[in-house]
Formats: structure tokens, C-alpha cells, sequence
């Protein structure tokens, strides 16, 4: 198992959402998050004063997926969730050892 997480812009949630659920990804946490990468933010401009927006709005979506749908996972990610800016986001894997279902006690696969 590998623990997926997908920083992207939120508004490509839900387009990444919905093409994530056409691949078969049925279990997900999403979470608002703030939080800058290299460019450290940018600068907007409201009513004639500039603003620094040092930490923009993400969105972070978590998933729990076999081995084995970890490359088309990413790959749907990158298409639906590109606008080709900066600021665009970033995925990372990690290694999952165990899963338990609370109700069930159920581990490993069959909790996914």
C-alpha cells in the first residue's frame, strides 16, 4: 500500500475529484491547507494597494491506494490537476505499512 498526497490549486478540485473517481479511487481526505514552495507567494493588488500573499490557499488530497494504482493515480492527478503556473502543486508516495477498519478490524487490502 502507499499513502498518496496531492497538494493542487482549489479550483482544480473538483476536476480532479471527478476524473480520480472515473479511474476507480473511491476513498479520499480533503483538506484546506495554506502554505508556499519555491516562488514563496505573490503579490496581488486590491483597490489600488498591493498585497503579499506569502501563504496561498491549497487544497490536499489525501488517498490510501494499492501498489499497483499508484502510477495511474499520478498520472490523473498531473493531467487534471495542471494549469501550467506556478503554484500548481506537488504529489508525494509514501510507503503505508498497515490500514486497520476500525468496525470491522479488517487490514492491509481489504480495508481499501
Amino acid at each position: 500500500m502507499k499513502r498518496v498526497e496531492c497538494i493542487i490549486r482549489p479550483s482544480k478540485l473538483d476536476e480532479v475529484k471527478i476524473a480520480l473517481g472515473e479511474i476507480g479511487v473511491v476513498g479520499m481526505t480533503v483538506t484546506d491547507v495554506r502554505g508556499s514552495g519555491r516562488d514563496r507567494g505573490h503579490r496581488e493588488s486590491y483597490r489600488g494597494a498591493d498585497y503579499v500573499i506569502d501563504l496561498p490557499t491549497k487544497v490536499k488530497i489525501e488517498m490510501v491506494v494499492r501498489d499497483e494504482d499508484v502510477e495511474e493515480i499520478i498520472e490523473t492527478v498531473l493531467v487534471h490537476g495542471r494549469t501550467g503556473e506556478k503554484g500548481d502543486g506537488k504529489i508525494f508516495v509514501m510507503p503505508m505499512e498497515e490500514a486497520i477498519r476500525v468496525r470491522t478490524e479488517e487490514s492491509g487490502d481489504d480495508v481499501l
